[in-house]
């Protein structure tokens, strides 16, 4: 299975998470493929069969900048990945409250929108509780795994 994986990211966190998750997706099996400035033609020429987003949130619960254009085009174009089995990663600071791994439930939102459907809840990787979150990610990533090839 081909899995797409997209990441946005402000200091390099989520950016390290993604690249982690696409070596342990391909250990498993699978065709991963992460490119963190790609665009909606190199997602679309890759042919995705899922999804996996790994994204900080910024400002009050936006998405990082590098990932914001992608988001816009994704949203824009609409392509036809209704149905397709996604995850999202969401990294914040849990000091924010509210705001807490907004920049994933946009995610999230923009999946409800395509029809993506999420395998298993989000990942909540909290700042103010890891100093690896690349390591504890990785109980999530392999039920992410056995879920895609389930």
């Amino acid at each position: 299975m081909k899995v797409a994986i997209l990441s946005g990211s402000v200091y390099g966190t989520a950016e390290e998470v993604a690249r982690h998750a696409e070596r342990l997706l391909k250990a498993a099996g699978l065709e991963a493929w992460h490119n963190p400035r790609a665009t909606l033609e190199e997602i679309l020429a890759f042919a995705p069969e899922a999804f996996l987003v790994v994204t900080s949130t910024t400002g009050m619960g936006e998405l990082p900048d590098n990932l914001l254009p992608l988001y816009h085009a994704i949203r824009d174009h609409f392509p036809a990945w209704s149905g397709l089995p996604g995850g999202v990663i969401g990294l914040g600071d849990s000091s924010y409250g509210d705001t807490f791994c907004g920049g994933g439930e946009q995610v999230r939102e923009l999946f409800a929108e395509l029809g993506i459907r999420e395998v298993q809840e989000m990942l909540r990787l909290d700042a103010s509780e890891t100093v690896t979150p690349e390591v504890d990610a990785e109980p999530w990533l392999a039920d992410f795994a056995k879920a895609l090839r389930a």
